[in-house]
């Protein structure tokens, strides 16, 4: 099954959606990979996310995890993917009866506690 979430990657000053999909598969040995162009710290997601589950008493799957961000040729830059793809993820595993997150953008940093920390995204308050 292949969950989704919808978030942004900023493009200079402006916004561009991108879809993250999550997908479980059991034929390998058990990891967690994200595939469409993510920096470094898009890619420590997999920590964050890892954690955070282990925060609420969750573990993740003995599968392989697929995170891809779509599309493929536009940089993911910043920490902000680890709550969509924490959603995606929760879908993915059943937790949830959605499998496609669309009521709006979802971003925000997930940490180790399972809380959400507010992120301000490129227009801060002053």
């Amino acid at each position: 099954m292949v969950a989704r979430a919808v978030t942004v990657a900023f493009d200079g000053v402006d916004a561009r959606r991108v879809d993250v999909e999550v997908q479980l598969v059991g034929a390998s040995q058990p990891s967690f990979t994200l595939v469409g162009l993510p920096d470094k710290a898009v890619a420590e997601s997999r920590e964050r996310v890892r954690g955070a589950f282990a925060g609420i008493g969750l573990a993740l799957p003995p599968k392989r995890i697929i995170a891809s961000l779509a599309p493929a040729d536009l940089p993911k830059e910043g920490s902000h993917f680890d709550l969509p793809i924490a959603l995606a993820l929760l879908a993915a595993m059943g937790w949830c009866r959605w499998t496609r997150w669309t009521a709006g953008v979802r971003s925000a940093n997930w940490v180790w506690a399972a809380r959400f920390r507010p992120w301000a995204g490129p227009c801060r308050r002053r």
